[in-house]
């Protein structure tokens, strides 16, 4: 794993993640694949081969990468705020409090990175699964979306793409989760989830207000149609 002719000189063990420090004293953060699994192989090869080749404030920068053993080494730029889903989902004693320009700004970050991904980049990719974990904050609590493993790229001379379906249940949209028909609107679907779990903070998959409700989306809808959605705002 080498950036500019530097190595990584550090290794701490954080979660799934190493974090390391390289020669010239940048921190990076390194993802582990294990080679022994096909969906691990898949997305260490779908993962370079997408997020290589695309550049932008708003996306994860991948570094390098490294087959070692039976182990697939991805290296990304360090975010120091983790992941958003740990800042809007994490302990009341948890210092990263998210105000609401603060919110604003992270809604549109993430808003920037997918259009750059379906309209302005060259490679137009579909990302599969956006959801709070997979958009991380660097320190001045910018958001930047990761995790290509699943993406796909969009055939222009087709409408959509019928492909397996794979992404996380409760952000997928219904076309895509039941029929395997992707286009970019899956995507927005998700980032619309996305931005009610920043509204609420709450997770759309753990909040069930009482039994007649599923989900944060569920409960959105009905107050949707009460006329009061001023209840779903966080009042943190």
């Amino acid at each position: 794993m080498r950036q500019s002719g530097d190595r990584p000189q550090q290794f701490l063990s954080f979660l799934l993640n190493i974090i390391g420090i390289l020669l010239d004293g940048t921190i990076i953060a390194v993802k582990q694949l294990s080679s022994k699994s096909k969906q691990g192989n898949r997305e260490f090869v779908n993962e370079i081969g997408m997020i290589s080749g695309l550049q932008h404030p708003n996306l994860v920068r991948l570094y390098g990468c490294c087959i070692e053993a039976n182990e697939l080494l991805l290296v990304y730029e360090y975010m120091e705020n983790n992941s958003l889903a740990g800042a809007l989902f994490g302990p009341e004693e948890s210092p990263l409090k998210l105000d609401w320009p603060t919110r604003q700004k992270i809604f549109l970050g993430i808003a920037k990175g997918l259009a750059f991904l379906h309209e302005e980049s060259a490679l137009k990719v579909v990302h599969r699964d956006i959801k709070t974990t997979n958009v991380l904050l660097d320190k001045d609590l910018n958001a930047k979306i990761s995790d290509f493993g699943l993406a796909k790229l969009d055939e222009e001379e087709n409408t959509h793409i019928s492909t397996r379906v794979a992404g996380t249940i409760g952000y997928m949209a219904p076309e895509y989760a039941l029929w395997g028909y992707l286009t970019f609107k899956a995507d927005v679907f998700s980032f619309g989830v996305v931005a009610l779990e920043i509204v609420a903070g709450k997770n759309n998959m753990k909040f069930r207000p009482n039994e007649d409700f599923v989900g944060l989306v569920d409960w959105a809808l009905v107050l949707q149609q009460k006329e009061s959605l001023v209840e779903l705002v966080d009042p943190k």
